[in-house]
């Protein structure tokens, strides 16, 4: 970790654990394989602990403050991808209703 990051990352008050993720989704497509792979080899637990982790890192003021850019980024997938599984669900659920 440079010295800015240290300074950075002292001044955000975020858990190891969580700058780690941070740093890793930030730089995750410079890992040979895939994302599920890199996440088991890295952080050594299944790759939906590690997406329940990152969603309550990116909830925190601190992740803001780290990084914002990235979290910004992160918040707006996460909620396009919950905005297309409720459509979805309620496209299916529509769909049973008319069968």
């Amino acid at each position: 970790m440079s010295e800015n990051e240290t300074a950075s990352h002292a001044s955000t008050a975020l858990p190891e654990r969580s700058v780690q993720i941070l740093n890793f989704e930030r730089e995750w497509t410079r890992h040979v394989g895939a994302k599920e792979e890199a996440i088991s080899s890295q952080f050594h637990i299944s790759s939906a602990r590690y997406y329940q982790m990152l969603n309550a890192v990116i909830d925190t003021p601190a992740a803001v403050k780290y990084d914002p850019m990235l979290v910004s980024r992160l918040r707006r997938n996460r909620d396009n991808r919950m905005r297309k599984n409720s459509t979805n669900a309620a496209n299916h659920h529509n769909e049973e209703l008319t069968n």
